[in-house]
């Protein structure tokens, strides 16, 4: 048997003691285990909750059979208790988790209110500055504090920075509200020094020396990790791919590239999916289910000559549904004495709720299509492939999240399936709405439900959009909705064989300039003047938008400066010479420079150009909002750029496109793509969670790397930009105050993106606006405990600020991607 009781305590109650555990245990059948709690020898009812573990499956080479292979208990035990044992229970196998009795039982019994676990204590020689981390929450829901204590008992200066703990919660030890219980203390160390961690709510005292937990730092990087990945992810699909980025890219460059990739956090993505797929108990459950709200689907289905297995799998999967209100619609444009046409009479004879017609003619995709909706007596209609299927809890996860709002439009995640290999592969785990990525390319695609009524209103598929016409179709159908809801599970599989898409990108490229005409299609309907084009190979299905800026608008880009006169004349060098878009004022904002030699600059500056001007902020310190609220305040233009000196333009047309993005009535902030010196990612795009706060998705990957479904190359919306360069509306900027001048270093970019998110405006993400960010060469990194306490201290104001958005997660980042792991890392 493989087991780990990762968590206990023994808590004293009113009456007894509350017993809190949890772990896994899987017996040699890979069958998660039972459990039994012996209390003076005797078994006692204590209830065991189920959870799924699929990080301890993946770490453990476990089956999918293994899945919710976790426990959690949180029990009351009455009377005189003398011993305390757990024993797991699989496959005629037992094993004892725990044994208590006697002065260790006593021992382990605390009367404070205070869960923790210590997890790791780290030092850096370097900087002399240790890092303890773990998990803490309060079972009386008070507020917690930690405290670093030595050997004399004096209190060390410590930081805190909270994050969230999403495991805690999927046991049930927290409640959501509680989310933020993981800690991470930082405090100067002295060498031949004890430390102890200790944790405080106000009622009670919990304290632990730390010397036990202490753990070697990492040295280099996990190559066998990295080359495991590499393998795992060799396939025809990806050799063809890496010969056509060897072509146009280079080797070299698409060798590097290819040692970048994270994958999906090292992790076999087939594997993940059968561990974290809807479980046979749960289906049983799922079809019990009574909902208040119970609409009928209509499933479409335009087949032609379909292969019988494929059309097997299509049908049983909507036969195997777990919500029982659909029909399936088939409109058959087959050859007349083809095979699909007796598969399909066998099925609908099976159940009244398969309805079919045989058409006369081939009307092609859409017209096919259109037959099948006529077909349609539900509420909602889902678009379905003959060649697809679909998860058996897909109607039942739409139908449950409806309950709260009758969405005109839902949409799922979806991944692919091998047929060749007969695996799962290529994940498409979505963003809610995100206009911008959509009008980069079709990232909906499936599975795509709508009002029926809707479709029929905006004139269902059209023919002159054959081979995009589910993507002019949802197009049209979200600009006449009240709304778009995305279900963030896969529940679609779009099945990779010769002859499709999917499978073979360039075997239809009439396909993407179908897609090219719906998106200028949809720019021209809604009033938005723009001209699209279609991506390169090998980019095929992605678009790129130029945006007119119609009447040339002033943008006024607003630079913070203290000394560095290199750094700030590259910057401005580039301003002038590199960048095309002509009507720019430059205030730089002096804060606090001595030398001659700046101010000589200065004056230079303004001698020689008519649009450029040094303003004055005189106060003491540095506040990185207040400067830039300053500077917005002497701006003359409607749009306002904020950028940090230590950058310079790459792309000539970058402000200009960051400007046509920012003209649309939609948009409040734009901001670009940043990049270092070695050409490598600093910036694209902010995900809020990370460590509690927020981090850059890409950051560190090559200039021309795709990133998780493209989205480090094409333009989409994030939750925040950084503002190094980031440009705005000034009339937003002025509604919503500017910049916090609370935050006097840090996050003061990202609580800007989500004020500005709350007034209704997107945050775009403009992948083609290249800059150079030579990042923090004037004020340096947070190296220093002083710096680190300071911007700990800014996080944690932010975390009270911003605490609901941080609990119900960052709607453009997937939640099957877990903040703590990292950027795009499934476990």
């Amino acid at each position: 048997m493989k087991y780990d009781l990762e968590f206990y305590t023994l808590k004293k109650a009113a009456q007894g003691l509350r017993f809190i555990a949890f772990g896994w245990a899987v017996g040699a059948d890979d069958k998660p285990a039972e459990y039994l709690l012996l209390v003076n020898g005797q078994p006692v009812h204590a209830e065991f909750k189920r959870v799924r573990r699929s990080n301890v499956c993946e770490i453990n080479g476990l089956s999918f059979s293994a899945a919710e292979c976790g426990f959690f208990s949180d029990t009351l035990l009455d009377g005189n208790i003398r011993s305390l044992r757990l024993i797991a229970r699989g496959n005629n196998e037992t094993q004892e988790l725990l044994h208590l009795s006697d002065e260790r039982l006593k021992n382990k019994v605390s009367d404070t209110g205070i869960v923790y676990k210590t997890e790791s204590y780290t030092k850096d020689n370097a900087s002399k500055m240790a890092m303890v981390t773990g998990w803490a929450a309060s079972l009386d829901h008070h507020r917690l504090s930690f405290h670093i204590i030595d050997e004399s008992g004096n209190e060390i200066d410590s930081t805190l920075r909270l994050s969230a703990k999403h495991d805690l919660l999927r046991n049930g030890l927290i409640e959501k509200e509680e989310l933020l219980s993981g800690f991470t203390v930082y405090f100067p160390f002295e060498q031949n020094q004890s430390y102890w961690l200790q944790i405080e709510d106000g009622s009670g005292i919990e304290k632990e020396c730390i010397e036990s937990f202490y753990i070697e730092p990492p040295r280099g990087r996990n190559i066998l990790s990295r080359a495991k990945t590499i393998i795992r992810n060799v396939n025809l699909e990806n050799v063809r791919k890496f010969y056509s980025y060897s072509r146009s890219d280079g080797l070299m460059k698409t060798i590097r590239r290819t040692l970048q990739y994270q994958g999906l956090g090292n992790i076999d993505y087939n594997k993940w999916f059968l561990r974290n797929r809807v479980t046979e108990q749960e289906i049983e459950e799922q079809k019990n289910t009574q909902f208040s709200y119970a609409p009928t689907f209509s499933f479409i289905v335009p087949t032609y000559n379909t292969k019988e297995h494929f059309f097997r799998e299509m049908a049983d999967t909507v036969l195997a549904q777990t919500y029982p209100n659909w029909e399936l619609c088939i409109a058959d444009g087959s050859d007349e004495d083809h095979p699909c046409r007796q598969l399909i009479k066998e099925y609908a004879a099976k159940d009244s709720r398969i309805k079919y017609t045989f058409l006369n003619e081939n009307y092609g995709i859409s017209g096919n299509t259109n037959k099948a909706l006529e077909l349609a007596g539900g509420e909602y209609t889902a678009l379905y492939d003959h060649d697809d299927f679909v998860e058996p809890d897909a109607l039942f996860e739409i139908v449950k999240a409806l309950q709260e709002k009758n969405y005109d439009v839902i949409y799922t995640d979806e991944d692919k399936f091998n047929d060749r290999k007969k695996v799962y592969d290529d994940p498409n785990l979505k963003s809610d709405w995100n206009p911008d990525l959509f009008t980069s390319h079709n990232y909906i695609t499936h599975l795509f439900v709508a009002k029926t009524d809707l479709i029929r209103r905006v004139g269902g598929l059209r023919s002159e959009y054959d081979g995009s016409q589910d993507y002019d179709l949802i197009f049209r159908c979200i600009e006449n909705a009240n709304g778009v809801l995305h279900i963030p599970k896969i529940l679609y599989h779009w099945r990779m064989h010769v002859s499709s898409t999917a499978g073979n990108p360039e075997s239809k490229m009439y396909c993407y300039y179908a897609g090219q005409k719906a998106i200028q299609g949809h720019f021209d309907r809604t009033g938005i003047e723009a001209t699209v084009e279609l991506a390169p190979k090998p980019y095929y299905g992605c678009y790129k938008t130029t945006y007119a800026t119609t009447g040339n608008p002033l943008v006024s880009v607003i630079i913070p400066n203290c000394e560095n006169k290199d750094v700030l004349e590259t910057c401005v060098n580039s301003l002038l010479n590199v960048n095309t878009y002509a009507n720019i004022e430059i205030l730089i904002v002096e804060n606090n420079s001595r030398s001659d030699e700046i101010f000589s600059y200065y004056q230079k500056l303004e001698s020689e150009h008519e649009n450029i001007h040094v303003i004055r902020w005189d106060q003491e310190g540095f506040n990185y909002s207040a400067i830039n609220n300053f500077g917005a305040a002497h701006a003359k233009g409607e749009y306002l750029l904020l950028l940090n000196n230590d950058t310079e333009v790459i792309s000539p047309d970058a402000i200009s496109r960051m400007l046509g993005v920012c003209m649309r009535e939609d948009v409040g902030i734009v901001g670009a793509k940043l990049l270092y010196a070695d050409n490598t990612v600093q910036h694209a795009g902010v995900v809020i969670g990370f460590e509690g706060y927020a981090g850059h998705v890409f950051n560190g990957t090559d200039e021309d790397s795709s990133g998780f479904m493209m989205r480090a190359k094409l333009n989409c919306d994030y939750s925040a930009v950084t503002a190094a360069c980031l440009m705005t509306k000034k009339s937003i900027y002025t509604q919503v105050e500017g910049l916090d001048e609370t935050f006097r270093v840090a996050a003061n970019d990202v609580d800007y993106c989500l004020k500005v998110r709350q007034t209704g405006h997107l945050v775009v993400y403009c992948a083609d606006a290249l800059f150079h960010h030579f990042e923090s060469k004037t004020r340096g990194y947070e190296n220093t405990f002083e710096k680190r306490k300071r911007f700990d201290d800014e996080v944690r104001h932010f975390q009270e600020k911003w605490m609901n958005y941080l609990i119900e997660g960052d709607p453009y980042y997937n939640p099957n991607f877990e903040v703590e792991y990292g950027p795009y890392i499934l476990r």
